[in-house]
Parts: structure tokens; C-alpha cells; sequence
């Protein structure tokens, strides 16, 4: 039923729990006991999608080399899954809209914010050499750019290619690192 639901939203479609069931050949019961509603199916399969995104640990110990490490592991999976990250934003859009008009009722909300703990541990080596203000400051800039927001941004408005939209990411994220008040290659104060 995973593989079906992937298949799914790779096609740029926002399934329910009984359309993957109708897909898949299973019984709309079995499908609810793997999936009791639509969020649980769409966070099952942006886990499985985010793949080694999830898995990520940081190599080094220099702050620059853990944000582009991230970045490239991050930028190339997104890519492959783009589909399916944009189903899953779709579906957060419609619930914080529902959210708002008071109409979302018993539906469970999408679960999200990977990136958070990701992009912290990203940039924990800057822990003493900035103020905590300035690392969460930094880690909050890079989400900006650390997902499927950034394609939707810079494919759909600005038309650019899959190499551009990492180019473009990755020269952000650099920014980001280097603006940070006291930081030079490798992590270390300068005393600016």
C-alpha cells in the first residue's frame, strides 16, 4: 500500500486512504487499520520519501561542510521525490486553510518539521561561538531554503532548472552561514 501511495503521489496526486486501497487491490478495512486517515498515509509516505534525508548525521565537525553535506544529500532526494513533497504541501496548505475556517473537524493535521532537528544539528557547532539568538536566527534562515517551498519558489515562479534551483540553495545557504556574526570557515570566532 506504501509503494502504491508513493506511486500516487509521485503523479502529483493527493490520495485518500480509500483511494490507495482502490489502487492497491486491498480492502478499504485493511487499508484504515495501516492508515486510519489521510494524514498518517501522507506522512508514511514523505518519511519513506525523505529517506536518507532522516537518516543524516554530520560527518564533520566544521559548521560550512554539515550545512552543504545536509544540502546535497537533501537537494537531490527532494528533486527525486518533488511530486510527492508537493502532495504533501498541498495537503498542509488545504488543512491550515480548513484550520482557519473552522472546517478541518476530527481530520488529523499532517505532521511536519523534520528540518528543524535536522538544520540544528546541522549547525550545533556553533554552539558557544554565537549567541543562542543568532544560531536559532540561522537555523530558522536555512529552513527557509531546506525544503520543497524553495522548488516551488524557484521552479514555478522564477522557471528555473533542478541544477539551478541546488546552485541557487546552496549559494543561500552559504550566505546564511557567513552573515552569522563571527563565524569563519570552519566555525570559529574571528572576533569581528
Amino acid at each position: 500500500m506504501l509503494e502504491t501511495a508513493i506511486t500516487l503521489m509521485q503523479e502529483g496526486q493527493s490520495p485518500s486512504v480509500s483511494d490507495v486501497a482502490e489502487a492497491a487491490g486491498v480492502s478499504r478495512a485493511t487499508s484504515y487499520r495501516y492508515f486510519p486517515n489521510q494524514a498518517d498515509l501522507v506522512n508514511a509516505v514523505v518519511d519513506a520519501a525523505l529517506g536518507p534525508i532522516l537518516d543524516w548525521l554530520p560527518r564533520s565537525p566544521h559548521v560550512e561542510e554539515r550545512v552543504a553535506d545536509l544540502m546535497e544529500v537533501s537537494l537531490r532526494r527532494i528533486g527525486e521525490f518533488e511530486a510527492t513533497f508537493r502532495a504533501a504541501l498541498k495537503l498542509s496548505l488545504d488543512q491550515w486553510a480548513k484550520t482557519r475556517a473552522g472546517t478541518l473537524g476530527l481530520e488529523a493535521p499532517l505532521s511536519r518539521g523534520h528540518r528543524i532537528e535536522l538544520l540544528r544539528n546541522a549547525v550545533a557547532p556553533l554552539h558557544g561561538a554565537v549567541g543562542e539568538q543568532d544560531l536559532d536566527r540561522l537555523a530558522k534562515g536555512l529552513s527557509l531554503v531546506f525544503g520543497i517551498e524553495a522548488f516551488v519558489v524557484l521552479k514555478d515562479i522564477w522557471k528555473m532548472e533542478q541544477d539551478e534551483v541546488e546552485r541557487t540553495i546552496i549559494w543561500v545557504a552559504q550566505a546564511l552561514l557567513s552573515s552569522v556574526s563571527g563565524v569563519e570557515r570552519g566555525g570559529a570566532k574571528t572576533g569581528r
